[in-house]
């Protein structure tokens, strides 16, 4: 029996390679076609583009990118039990398929790409965040991705689209938002996965802007909120104690009463701020 792409089903796959999931390694395998296509396509038109995938394992959602027309697939594998597997998918679609093994945290092929990329994946959990992260926050913007679409716990996606005075709101909020628009467009169950996790999934779509939507240094702001967060129940002029000697006057004169907390603080007013403190 094959599937919609000519291939084995990925029941099938995982059986004859081996391929069960390691919790060590974040690994919970999506094996509906149907749904891996689904998430593909949230991406968008992905036939004039590069696609930069983390994690594929046995290759469910890398199938589904190179049938929805993706002009090319890199993806970063660090469990070499997969290799064989995902060199079956890249035959079968005449080599449209790149695989590097390793760790994505330490591996950077974008001299293999072209643009423009789109970065889709089922992100290993014990990674997601730190990719997140890093993927917002390049030297120079705008960064080598055109989108993310992205899925993570539940609890995670929240937190990259959360509004001020929320309990997700955070450093993930403002950063994410802060340079593109950001939505939720999916939810998927733990049913779904193999084997299913104990928390619901969501796909996390994120389209860069061109340029941040406020006047801000990259790294001042990330400074600013993480210790405005780090102590989230505090007043700003206690969290950020020392942050800068004349912490008052600035926090005034960004429009900021020093007895408001972050979640309080939209993303303007904390763009403002860091512009102060830097100044």
């Amino acid at each position: 029996m094959t599937s919609i792409d000519g291939l084995p089903p990925l029941r099938e796959v995982i059986n004859k390679h081996g391929l069960f999931a390691k919790k060590t390694l974040g690994q919970n395998f999506l094996l509906d076609l149907n749904l891996t296509g689904k998430i593909a396509r949230q991406a968008g038109d992905l036939t004039n583009s590069d696609v930069f995938e983390v994690g594929p394992g046995p290759g469910g959602l890398t199938r589904a990118l190179l049938y929805e027309g993706a002009r090319r697939v890199v993806a970063i594998e660090q469990d070499k039990r997969c290799l064989p597997a995902l060199a079956e998918i890249s035959a079968h679609y005449n080599g449209k398929l790149e695989v590097w093994e390793g760790d994505a945290l330490k591996i950077n092929p974008l001299a293999q790409m072209n643009t423009p990329v789109r970065v889709v994946s089922n992100l290993p959990y014990n990674v997601g965040t730190e990719l997140l992260t890093r993927w917002l926050s390049p030297p120079d913007w705008p960064p080598f991705w055109q989108s993310l679409t992205l899925m993570f716990q539940k609890e995670v996606a929240r937190r990259i689209v959360a509004k001020p005075r929320t309990k997700a709101y955070g450093r993930l909020s403002i950063l994410a938002q802060w340079r593109c628009d950001v939505k939720i467009v999916m939810d998927i169950p733990p049913a779904a996965f193999t084997p299913p996790p104990k928390v619901t999934s969501a796909v996390v779509h994120l389209e860069r802007l061109e340029k941040p939507r406020f006047e801000a240094d990259g790294h001042t702001l990330s400074r600013v909120v993480a210790q405005a967060f780090s102590q989230r129940r505090k007043m700003l002029r206690a969290s950020l104690k020392g942050i800068v000697p004349d912490l008052e006057d600035q926090l005034l004169a960004a429009d900021i009463k020093p007895t408001q907390r972050a979640e309080e603080i939209g993303l303007e007013q904390f763009c403002n701020l860091s512009e102060l403190i830097r100044g």
